[in-house]
């Protein structure tokens, strides 16, 4: 499993690539623009071509599952303890039926003890990012872990099979493929070397 996160601040032609990397395959878009509003995800979503709707995952505002045909919905960590782990009725009026639901952690031991079901999960940084300055990798090894962990941080086509090895079923990706010239070829690339190790 590959999944491309989106870059936080817009890049220019950023729907364009995204269009193009559809294309080439990629199968989960995790949408997470924490500046823009509800309008502005909105009008996001609607300059992406409709049939790539369902391979996009919202990070914020989830009630956009409802208008839209994505894929599901990623709770952060903060928003998941605030949102889930106390109890409340979070899906009332959300139509989940078929869709996914993922979430992010930063401590494998958080992610083990988690009793909330998750499609996957996202644990990071494994190694150094390459978005965030000063995003010290950890090299967790999640292989006692017995769930879908999808490794982020410092992701790129010379780290996934470390990333494997360490226990994880997938990758997330970001300055790998936004922070380099060509996002398309650079997420080609990875897409091959993943699917040639797993």
């Amino acid at each position: 499993m590959i999944i491309l996160i989106a870059p936080e601040q817009d890049i220019p032609n950023e729907i364009e690539i995204l269009n193009q990397l559809f294309k080439e395959g990629l199968q989960f878009y995790h949408f997470r623009k924490p500046d823009k509003n509800y309008e502005e995800h909105i009008v996001y979503l609607n300059q992406i071509d409709r049939k790539y709707h369902n391979r996009i995952v919202v990070h914020f505002y989830h009630e956009l599952i409802n208008d839209f045909n994505l894929k599901g919905i990623h709770f952060q960590e903060q928003k998941r303890k605030d949102s889930l782990e106390k109890g409340i009725g979070y899906f009332n009026g959300l139509k989940m039926n078929g869709k996914t639901m993922s979430s992010s952690f930063h401590e494998p031991e958080d992610l083990a003890a988690c009793n909330l079901i998750f499609d996957y999960h996202l644990l990071s940084p494994v190694f150094s990012s390459i978005s965030k300055q000063g995003y010290q990798g950890r090299g967790f090894d999640v292989n006692h872990i017995n769930k879908t962990i999808i490794g982020m941080g410092g992701i790129n086509r010379e780290t996934i099979q470390e990333t494997i090895q360490l226990g994880f079923k997938g990758i997330g990706v970001l300055g790998g493929v936004w922070n380099v010239e060509n996002p398309v070829e650079s997420f080609k690339s990875i897409k091959e070397k993943f699917y040639s190790l797993v």
